[in-house]
Formats: C-alpha cells, sequence, structure tokens
C-alpha cells in the first residue's frame, strides 16, 4: 500500500528531470556562453554558466508549481522590461567576447569568484527571458493539476536536476574538444559567439517593438 502512494512521486520526478531537460537543451544563448567559456577558461567556468540557468530555471519551476498567479501576472506584466534587460545584456555580452583577445585560461579552475560571476549573471539573464517565463507556466501549471498536492517541490527538483545534469554533459563534452582548438580556431569560435549572440539580443529586443 505504502509503495503505491509513493509511486507517483518517483514519476513526476522523472517528468520534472525530462522537462529541465529539455528545455535547457535547445542552444541559445546560454548555451553559447556555456560552450564558449568552456573553451576559454575549462570545464568547471562552462558548468557554472549553466548551472546560473539551471538555478532560474528552477525558481521558475517553483511558481509554475506552486501556482503562484499573482507572481505570474506581476512578471508577465514586467516581459518588456525583462526583453529590455535581457537584449541589452546580451548585446553587452557580445560586444565583450567580440573585442577580447583569444587567450586560453591554462588548467581548468577558474576563480571562485570568477564562477559566481558567471552563476549570476546567466541566473539573471535567464530570469529576464519572456520566453522561459511562459514555458515553465504553461508546462508546470498544466502538471501540477495532475501531480499530488504535497509534491510541488518535487517538481522543482527535478527540473533543476534535469537542467543542471545538460550542463554537466555540455561542459564535460566540450571541455574535451578544448584542446584541439588552437588561438586561430579559437578567435573564429568567440566572433562566430559574438555574431550569434548579438543576433538573438536584436531579436529579444525587436519583440519589444513588435
Amino acid at each position: 500500500m505504502d509503495t503505491l502512494l509513493l509511486s507517483p512521486i518517483p514519476v513526476l520526478f522523472g517528468q520534472s528531470l525530462l522537462i529541465g531537460l529539455s528545455i535547457a537543451a535547445p542552444v541559445g544563448q546560454i548555451g553559447l556562453l556555456a560552450i564558449q567559456r568552456t573553451l576559454d577558461h575549462g570545464r568547471l567556468a562552462g558548468l557554472a554558466t549553466g548551472l546560473g540557468a539551471a538555478f532560474a530555471d528552477a525558481v521558475y519551476g517553483a511558481i509554475g508549481a506552486y501556482g503562484v498567479n499573482g507572481l505570474i501576472v506581476w512578471l508577465l506584466g514586467l516581459k518588456p522590461w525583462l526583453g529590455l534587460f535581457g537584449g541589452g545584456f546580451l548585446l553587452w555580452m557580445a560586444w565583450r567576447i567580440a573585442t577580447r583577445p583569444a587567450v586560453r585560461s591554462m588548467g581548468d579552475r577558474p576563480q571562485t569568484g570568477t564562477l559566481l560571476r558567471y552563476v549570476a549573471g546567466t541566473f539573471a539573464l535567464t530570469l529576464s527571458n519572456p520566453t522561459t517565463i511562459l514555458s515553465f507556466m504553461a508546462v508546470f501549471g498544466a502538471l501540477a493539476g495532475r501531480a499530488p498536492s504535497a509534491s510541488p517541490w518535487v517538481m522543482v527538483a527535478g527540473v533543476l536536476a534535469g537542467s543542471a545534469l545538460w550542463w554537466l554533459i555540455l561542459s564535460i563534452g566540450v571541455g574535451r574538444l578544448r584542446d584541439c582548438f588552437d588561438n586561430g580556431w579559437q578567435r573564429a569560435v568567440n566572433l562566430c559567439s559574438a555574431a550569434l549572440l548579438a543576433g538573438l539580443g536584436l531579436w529579444q529586443l525587436g519583440q519589444i517593438i513588435i
């Protein structure tokens, strides 16, 4: 009997993990930053970049899972300002990457302050993405309606685990390719990343105007 009562919890955790993994996996602005920082500074830098997004995913997952309607309405009202911040931040990041020399850090252990800065930066950037807000509100709102009443924390833990798992896989995979890139290739990757980030930033700003 106890097994039957507990069985929905692991299933819900697995569903939430897959949601976190599927939302994190498409290569967008955070993925580009994680790849570029892994190539520049090593696996820990790429993982820290992704974990900032994972924590932001968990925040939005918690809002959706707990059904905080007032906060949802407030966030949707801030959508233009969040888009403005996110688009501007992406343009600033693109400019920094494009104008910085391709100097690769030795080793795979950036300073703790640098890692915390990467986490904080992508946390704020992910929170400012209106698409993230809408996707989590829709998916978690529907999932919470079928879940046991005492299980929102399971959903939050699942989406955090799934998102973090993707960034771990990405940072390890790109880290293995790091030694294959010389400074010329590194510079080319940085310029491509900067161009894509600038394009994403302009698109996000364009959504506000339209």
